[in-house]
């Protein structure tokens, strides 16, 4: 075996230890679903703050009510999934499954569950607009049911992915804990 500064043994060109050189897959795994998971948490916290600077421009009436509409009932709640999203962040230095799993949990309480209550909320509006053509709230011009429609879609997406990447997460650090502890 080679040293890092001197010479390489004799007889061989080191070509026959790159088996010890390779790093086990449940960490390559790991560190390319982190990466994953922090993009979307990137995109969950743009989201978060254009509905904040929503909410912000219709409560201090910097634009009239027919460029920005007040919020709707289901934007208050969803403003607590930053939350999760600190908790996601916060498992990665340390590989920490219990911030992982409230990540996870909290997702499904600040994040899922306004961004459903909210299709809900929505419905009638969007089922006035699709059936008579009328809205009465807007954003910029448009119909605010419509963009806070595709919104919705564009978060549950976020979310939905955020869970499929932090399961796999989970069970790859799972797979490297019960490694260790066959060791």
């Amino acid at each position: 075996m080679a040293s890092r500064a001197g010479p390489r043994a004799e007889g061989t060109d080191g070509s026959d230890y790159q088996h010890r050189e390779r790093v086990a897959s449940h960490y390559q795994m790991s560190v390319a679903l982190k990466s994953e998971i922090k993009k979307l948490i990137y995109m969950q916290v743009a989201i978060w703050l254009l509905l904040l600077a929503q909410m912000c421009v219709g409560h201090l009436k910097l634009l009239p009510h027919d460029q920005v509409a007040m919020p709707y009932q289901w934007e208050y709640p969803y403003l607590l999934s930053i939350i999760p999203s600190l908790f996601g962040l916060m498992s990665f230095p340390r590989n920490n499954i219990s911030y992982l799993v409230l990540s996870m949990i909290s997702t499904g309480l600040f994040s899922v569950a306004p961004l459903i209550y909210g299709s809900m909320e929505m419905f009638p509006m969007a089922q006035q607009l699709y059936r008579h053509g009328k809205a009465y709230r807007f954003i910029f011009g448009f119909s605010a049911v419509s963009v806070m429609y595709l919104l919705v879609v564009v978060a549950v997406q976020v979310h939905g992915w955020q869970l499929y990447y932090s399961k796999k997460l989970l069970d790859s650090w799972f797979a490297s804990t019960q490694e260790k502890k066959k060791k």
